[in-house]
């Protein structure tokens, strides 16, 4: 059982990564996002989710470095926008990132959507970094199972991460048994359905039973799935409130009302049919 905010899940590659991480989609770059992360720091979270297109690296590096905690206990995400993806041009990107982020050597750098033609040149600078010790995980972002494959077919690394769109109207149970089967780890964005789940009857339902909010029930069954999750706030009692989901557990009876939820209906872009 995931019992605390420091528990961690253990990548295909060894390294340990928090299962409830924090994410910054569509916070304002600059002081916003400064103010957001050093208040999900000090609410106990230790792995922080950002990417080249949020704009707000820099915000997290900044955060980061003035929280006062050692960098080496704090896990960092950022990905390869789709302008920016193949062979050399990823490698570019990645010293962008990093620039902005203030750090030497990155925790988890994931391809942000599979564009075609495109990402497995991505993959390949990806696996390079890696093998330069400038990475300590790559993975994938938005990649669905035919996209997986192809870069199980040419890899030299097997990817550590898929993280994708993730909630009860959009349970995607093939994309996670395979992603188990090939001990490729599932993450969760959107894993509230970026709010539109919050009012679903049974979730609130459930939220009264357990004395929880919806928001809190829905985090709790990402962890109890095994799947990674990174739930974004502004709101300090929200951050709060998001991580403190490990004083109780679901049920078989209620794991099984939230499945019966899945609608397949997304938040968010389809990978397949995504103007890139």
């Amino acid at each position: 059982m995931i019992s605390s905010i420091k528990d961690c899940t253990k990548l295909n590659n060894g390294l340990e990564m928090p299962w409830l991480g924090f994410g910054v989609f569509l916070v304002d770059p600059g002081e916003e996002t400064e103010l957001a992360v050093k208040r999900a720091l000090d609410a106990g979270y230790r792995s922080i989710d950002t990417a080249a297109i949020y704009e707000n690296e820099a915000g997290v590096g900044k955060a980061i470095q003035e929280s006062g905690i050692p960098r080496e206990d704090i896990f960092i995400t950022t990905k390869l926008w789709n302008a920016d993806q193949g062979y050399d041009s990823a490698l570019k990107a990645f010293d962008e990132s990093m620039k902005k982020l203030r750090i030497e050597v990155l925790d988890l750098y994931l391809i942000h959507w599979p564009v075609v033609g495109r990402y497995l040149d991505s993959w390949k600078a990806l696996e390079k970094l890696y093998k330069d010790g400038r990475v300590k995980a790559i993975g994938l972002s938005n990649f669905q199972i035919h996209h997986i494959q192809d870069i199980l077919d040419i890899s030299e690394v097997v990817p550590t991460v898929n993280q994708v769109e993730f909630h009860p109207r959009l349970r995607q149970i093939d994309l996670h048994n395979f992603c188990i089967e090939n001990q490729i780890q599932l993450q969760a964005w959107a894993p509230l359905a970026q709010g539109k789940a919050l009012d679903i009857p049974e979730l609130v339902k459930l939220g009264e039973k357990h004395g929880k909010s919806p928001a809190q029930i829905l985090i709790r069954w990402d962890l109890q799935l095994q799947v990674l999750t990174i739930p974004k706030s502004i709101t300090p009692h929200r951050i709060i409130e998001n991580c403190q989901v490990f004083d109780f557990e679901l049920s078989d009876e209620d794991m099984a009302v939230i499945e019966s939820l899945n609608r397949d209906e997304r938040v968010g872009p389809d990978p397949d049919n995504f103007d890139f």
